[in-house]
């Protein structure tokens, strides 16, 4: 049995380069009947466009498991550290916020 256990466990790399991540704070879904398409974009205050930070494809299938474990992780999430503020009443993001306005000076 010990054997079968060590047989499905996955070996996982991450590279140096991105294990710091990529902070990003839009998504844009789209999809075909055969994949899954989506960017992940970082808008920055005063600029007049974002950059893509990344780009995933994948099938419907893991579309669908990606989906699930994010239902059961926000889920956790909520359970450890309260409900998430999903309308933006309590002055958080509320995209699209001023994005495109004038650059504050220090």
């Amino acid at each position: 049995m010990e054997n079968q256990s060590e047989e499905n466990q996955l070996n996982i790399e991450l590279p140096e380069e991105l294990a710091e991540g990529a902070y990003v704070n839009l998504a844009l879904i789209a999809h075909s009947p055969s994949e899954f398409v989506m960017d992940f974009i970082r808008i920055l205050p005063g600029l007049p466009k974002g950059k893509v930070k990344s780009r995933v494809v994948m099938t419907p299938d893991h579309a669908y498991r990606l989906m699930l474990a994010l239902q059961e992780n926000m889920q956790k999430y909520e359970e450890s550290f309260g409900p998430i503020n999903k309308d933006g009443s309590d002055g958080g993001f509320d995209f699209p916020m001023n994005y495109n306005g004038p650059i504050g000076e220090a």
